[in-house]
């Protein structure tokens, strides 16, 4: 979240072409750093907020005398702050007898708020404040302080019910988050009347102004789903669809189950949800056809794209399905280099920088409020059959854009080493869960490829590649057999699905020829074995440049490497 400094500065710059909305505040509690706050956010989420501020503890004024300056105003939202602190001290003045009338009373004033104020009316509800005057036992005494707030709150909501422009801010929600402690501070309120510390302003003021947007039309109608360890722990194109990481048990399993039942609420709530994921369509399916514990079903995904183009085009196929604007769409993924690839690529587009641990991917996400609404009808329901139908409409022609620029920015440095005692046991790892681009589908153990590094009859190559939004560690491992004086064969060739569409393949011929060249071997011979899960390199070698090889049992494929010109990448080594 911005911090309330970056808010304040934000006033400095030139907003004047920005939309302007008349915003009222008023309060009952010093309200000088929300009203900064509140336009500050407001620049960021492209409004010009024109903001009264009424004097302090004025709201009974402004709105019962009909000559003030908020009637006067006729704003399009006017923000009502009265706080748990004044209701205290109001209570705490009361009679015991008249306690009990605390909720009521209250109620019946913002009633008025409701019929003598024009336009839109944004209510902070009230975050609790535990008196301990009768401990846990206040929640049979319905005259306690607790009692009577916690009622407070509650019929709020039946009044937003009943008054189509009475919203709540729930500003008590945003204290259940980040504790009393964060929220408040009893030093600064006792020198300035402010309830609000300095910390928790940002977030409530983008509270505010996520209801003012979504009033003004600019909300997020659509979630996009990258699957592999954001939908689901894993790579299903490795592991299957079977030993994905999903379910209740213990494990991580459980923070992507709880994960896609958030997901679930949405869609159910009218939220439209797509899928854009590097996959094999039919493995990327799979799961949602077959495993048990997936709670998100194919009937649930508006649209469903799954293949090796760049996630950006993807997403602008989704968005010519879809029919609407790149600032209604959120984008998930657990990948540095996707989400900003989408960034970069996608202007408008709203992509969350996920936390690495998927545990704190739901409170984070709880965090954004990403999609706040003032409308609901059960017809919302219904939105994600109707985007299905449409998707079958629309031609699946996709467009590419010139990823060059892009992956130039990313100072992409590969260290090239053979194996040795530092990373023997994560090249036998890799060995064994790649699937999809693993051209022979060779396994391997520890002690084999401790082996095959001290055998002379074979050159082996681990990369690594690093860019600027971080390491990505051991990548591919290619093994060279020396068949003769002038023929290598490649033996292994696997490599992780997270890089592709980097160039680390041609980085990676470039380093085989490379090799080749200096030790005095004219041709390289490379050879694909299909299996059920490795189509996606079906035509590897053909796409390097290799030659079909005739009058083999398998699919062989050759180089000559004395007429190779290195292929373009925007790799280093270390």
């Amino acid at each position: 979240m911005i911090s309330f400094k970056e808010l304040k500065n934000n006033l400095k710059k030139d907003h004047s072409t920005l939309p302007v909305k008349k915003v009222a505040l008023i309060g009952d509690v010093a309200t000088q750093f929300l009203s900064v706050a509140i336009k500050g956010i407001g620049i960021e989420k492209g409004y010009n907020i024109d903001l009264f501020e009424a004097d302090f503890n004025q709201v009974e004024q402004q709105v019962m005398d009909p000559t003030s300056e908020l009637h006067h105003l006729s704003a399009d939202y006017t923000i009502v702050f009265q706080s748990t602190h004044k209701l205290l001290e109001k209570y705490s003045g009361t009679s015991p007898s008249a306690q009990i009338n605390m909720a009521d009373d209250r109620l019946e004033f913002i009633r008025t708020i409701c019929s003598n104020v024009k336009g839109r009316i944004i209510y902070y509800n009230y975050p609790e404040i535990e008196d301990t005057v009768f401990g846990s036992y206040s929640n049979k005494v319905a005259s306690s302080f607790t009692y009577q707030l916690r009622k407070l709150n509650f019929e709020l909501m039946n009044l937003a019910q009943q008054n189509p422009n009475f919203f709540i801010c729930d500003i008590a929600g945003l204290q259940n988050k980040f504790g009393r402690d964060v929220m408040f501070s009893s030093t600064i309120y006792m020198s300035t009347e402010m309830v609000l510390s300095i910390d928790s302003l940002p977030y409530v003021a983008s509270r505010t102004m996520d209801i003012i947007c979504a009033a003004e039309g600019k909300f997020k109608k659509c979630l996009i789903l990258d699957l592999d360890n954001t939908t689901w722990g894993g790579i299903v194109g490795d592991d299957g669809w079977e030993n994905i990481q999903v379910g209740h048990g213990l494990g991580i399993g459980k923070a992507f189950t709880e994960f896609q039942e958030w997901v679930k609420k949405l869609k159910n709530r009218g939220i439209i949800i797509a899928v854009c994921s590097k996959n094999d369509e039919d493995k990327a399916k799979a799961p949602f056809e077959k495993n048990p514990e997936m709670v998100l079903r194919l009937e649930d995904i508006a649209v469903f794209v799954a293949n090796w183009n760049n996630k950006a085009d993807n997403i602008r196929h989704i968005q010519s399905v879809l029919n609407i604007g790149f600032d209604s769409m959120v984008f998930l993924d657990d990948n540095p280099f996707e989400r900003n690839m989408v960034r970069e690529n996608v202007p408008d587009i709203t992509v969350p920088e996920l936390p690495e641990d998927p545990g704190e991917y739901l409170e984070y996400l709880y965090s954004l409020n990403l999609f706040e609404t003032i409308s609901y009808s059960n017809a919302d329901a219904d939105r994600t059959l109707q985007y299905q139908v449409e998707s079958q409409r629309v031609s699946l022609q996709q467009s590419f854009t010139n990823e060059a620029d892009f992956l130039k920015s990313l100072n992409m440095v590969s260290e090239v080493k053979g194996f040795d005692s530092f990373n023997t046991i994560r090249v036998a790892q890799l060995s064994q869960r790649s699937n999809q681009f693993n051209l022979r589908t060779v396994r391997y153990t520890e002690a084999e490829i401790e082996a095959l590094g001290k055998d002379n009859q074979y050159a082996d190559f681990s990369f690594t590649l690093v860019d600027k939004f971080g390491d990505n560690g051991l990548i591919c491992v290619i093994i060279l057999k020396k068949q003769d004086a002038e023929t290598l064969f490649v033996d292994t060739w696997f490599m992780s699905c997270r890089v592709l569409k980097r160039g680390m393949e041609n980085f990676t011929l470039n380093t085989i020829v490379g090799f080749a060249k200096e030790n005095g071997f004219k041709r390289i011979v490379g050879e694909y074995l299909p299996t059920s899960k490795n189509q996606m390199v079906e035509e590897h070698y053909p796409k390097l440049g290799f030659s079909k090889m005739e009058g083999t049992e398998t699919l062989r494929f050759e180089l000559n490497a004395d007429v190779y010109e290195n292929r373009e990448c925007y790799i280093t080594t270390k």
